[in-house]
C-alpha cells in the first residue's frame, strides 16, 4: 500500500481500490462473477414482466380494444353488485325495471352518440368448417364489412367488400391447426360453412321423449359456400376482444344462413322471456375519452356496459404485483452475492492486517480506512451490476429465440418477451453498487478499527 500521510483524492481511493483487487484476482472475479448472477437473474425476471405488459398493452392498443365499449342485455347477470371498477355495472338502484331491449333500435340509437364510429352487434353461431378436405367446429362470427378493417389485420388476402359478400375471412390459426403454413396460396379457395337449425316441419309431439333423453333433435343442415377473402394475422390476445373466433362473415350474408338463435344458456333465458334482441353490442368510439359518455348514456337506457380501458387499470396493478414477486425471487441471489462480497472484503482485512497497522502509523485517518474499503466494495458492485445487465442481455436473447422458435411454429405471433427500459438498466447497477457498499460495511468498519501498535507487532 502507499503512503496516506496527505489527504487522499478520489483518483487515491481508485488506485487503491485497483490495486488492491488486482492483487487478489481469482477471488475478486469470483466474487463479482456472483454479484453478476444475482444481478443478471434480477434484471432478466423484472424484464420479463416489463415484456409481458408491453405486449398486452400493444396487442390491445392494435385490436383497438381501448375503443370499444361493450352493451349488454338488462339483467344479463355479466356484471357484479358493488360497482367493481372495471366490470359491467348496471344503473343506481340495482337491475334495471325498464323493458329496454338490445335490439335494431338500440344499436341505431347508439350510432347518434357522440364520438361513436360505429356499432354491432355480437352474432356468432355454430358451424362446422370445411376446407381442403378438413373439417373442424367452430362459433362463426358475423362482422360487417365497415368494421372488419378496423377489428384485425390481415397475414394475406383482402377484407370484405360488403356486407352481401359471400366470403369469409379464417384466422391463420385455424389454417396451421390444419397444416397450412401458407397464406396466400390458399385466398380465394371455396370454403364450406355447414350450419344447424331447429327444423320445426320435422317436430313431432309423439317424440317428445325422445327430445328431452337427447336422442333425437328437431334439427335440420344447410351447407354454403364461402370464397376466402383473406387469413386473419394471429394477435395473441383475441379471446379478449369484440371479434373472437377464427370463422368471420359479413352481415348481409349471415341473414340467407338458417342457424340456431343461441350459443349459450343465457341466450335460451332471454328467449324464454320473449326479449331477444343481441347477447351484446360492441360500439366502437374514435377515442377512449369519449368512452364515459357512452357508458353513461347506455345505463340511461337500462343496459349495463362493460370497458376494457377501465379494466385495464386492474391488470396494470396485477403485473405490478408480478414484477414484486419476480423482482423478490431475484432478490434472493442477490442476498446469496452480498455474503459473498462480505467474506472478500473480510478475508482482505485479515490479509492486510499489518499494511493497515502501516498506514495508520504515517497518519491515514479511521475514515481513509473506511473509504478504501467502501471504494473496493463499489467497484465489486460495479463490475458486477454492469456483467449482470450484460448477462441478463445474453440469457434473456437466448430464452427469446427459443421460445419464439417453438411459439411461431404453433402459429403463435412472434413476441419479444423481455424489455429492458432505461431506468431498469440503471437501476440494476446502482443497485449492485448500493447492496456492495452496504455489505462492505462491516469489514470497513473492521479495518478502521485495526489497533496500529498491535497491526505492527504482529506484522
Amino acid at each position: 500500500m502507499r503512503r496516506a500521510s496527505r489527504s487522499l483524492s478520489l483518483r487515491d481511493y481508485l488506485d487503491f481500490a485497483r490495486t488492491d483487487l488486482l492483487q487478489m484476482k481469482l477471488r475478486t472475479a469470483l466474487t463479482v462473477v456472483g454479484v453478476s448472477v444475482g444481478v443478471g437473474a434480477l434484471v432478466a425476471m423484472v424484464g420479463f414482466g416489463q415484456g409481458l405488459q408491453r405486449n398486452v398493452r400493444d396487442s390491445f392498443a392494435k385490436l383497438d380494444l381501448f375503443n370499444v365499449v361493450t352493451v349488454l342485455p338488462p339483467g344479463s347477470g355479466f356484471f357484479r353488485r358493488g360497482g367493481n371498477r372495471g366490470t359491467p355495472s348496471p344503473p343506481a338502484g340495482g337491475l334495471p325495471e325498464t323493458e329496454a331491449v338490445l335490439d335494431d333500435g338500440a344499436i341505431a340509437a347508439f350510432r347518434t352518440w357522440p364520438g361513436v364510429v360505429a356499432s354491432f352487434p355480437e352474432i356468432r353461431f355454430p358451424a362446422v368448417i370445411r376446407f381442403r378436405g378438413r373439417e373442424e367446429f367452430r362459433l362463426v362470427q358475423v362482422v360487417p364489412a365497415k368494421v372488419a378493417s378496423g377489428m384485425f389485420a390481415l397475414e394475406a388476402g383482402r377484407f370484405f367488400s360488403g356486407d352481401d359478400e359471400k366470403a369469409v375471412i379464417l384466422g391463420a390459426s385455424l389454417l396451421r391447426q390444419w397444416g397450412i403454413r401458407e397464406a396466400a396460396p390458399v385466398v380465394g379457395e371455396k370454403v364450406e360453412i355447414r350450419s344447424l337449425a331447429f327444423d320445426f316441419e320435422a317436430f313431432r309431439p309423439q317424440d317428445v321423449g325422445a327430445y328431452l333423453s337427447g336422442r333425437k333433435w328437431p334439427l335440420k343442415t344447410s351447407v354454403h359456400d364461402f370464397a376466402l377473402a383473406g387469413v386473419a394475422a394471429s394477435a395473441g390476445f383475441e379471446e379478449v376482444g369484440p371479434l373472437q373466433g377464427d370463422v368471420f362473415i359479413p352481415s348481409g350474408a349471415a341473414e340467407g344462413i338458417d342457424k340456431l338463435p343461441f350459443t349459450n344458456l343465457w341466450d335460451l333465458f332471454r328467449l324464454g322471456t320473449g326479449r331477444q334482441g343481441y347477447a351484446a353490442v360492441h360500439v366502437r368510439v374514435d377515442s377512449p375519452a369519449a368512452i364515459d359518455e357512452v357508458k353513461r348514456r347506455a345505463r340511461e337506457m337500462g343496459f349495463p356496459t362493460f370497458a376494457l380501458a377501465d379494466q385495464f387499470e386492474e391488470i396494470k396493478t396485477g403485473f405490478l404485483f408480478m414484477d414484486m414477486v419476480l423482482a423478490a425471487v431475484g432478490m434472493v441471489a442477490i442476498f446469496v452475492a452480498a455474503l459473498g462480497i462480505i467474506n472478500t472484503m473480510v478475508m482482505s482485512v485479515l490479509e492486510r492486517y499489518g499494511e493497515i497497522g502501516i498506514m495508520k502509523a504515517v497518519g491515514a485517518s479511521n475514515r481513509d480506512i473506511r473509504r478504501i474499503f467502501f471504494f473496493e466494495s463499489g467497484a465489486i458492485g460495479f463490475l458486477g451490476g454492469t456483467g449482470g445487465l450484460v448477462l441478463g442481455w445474453i440469457v434473456s436473447g437466448i430464452i427469446n429465440r427459443v421460445v419464439n422458435y417453438f411459439a411461431t411454429r404453433q402459429g403463435i405471433p412472434r413476441f419479444d418477451y423481455f424489455q429492458f427500459p432505461f431506468w431498469l438498466c440503471a437501476g440494476a447497477v446502482a443497485f449492485a453498487v448500493a447492496v456492495s457498499l452496504a455489505a462492505g460495511l462491516y469489514p470497513a468498519h473492521r479495518a478502521a478499527a485495526v489497533d496500529p501498535a498491535v497491526a505492527l507487532r504482529h506484522e
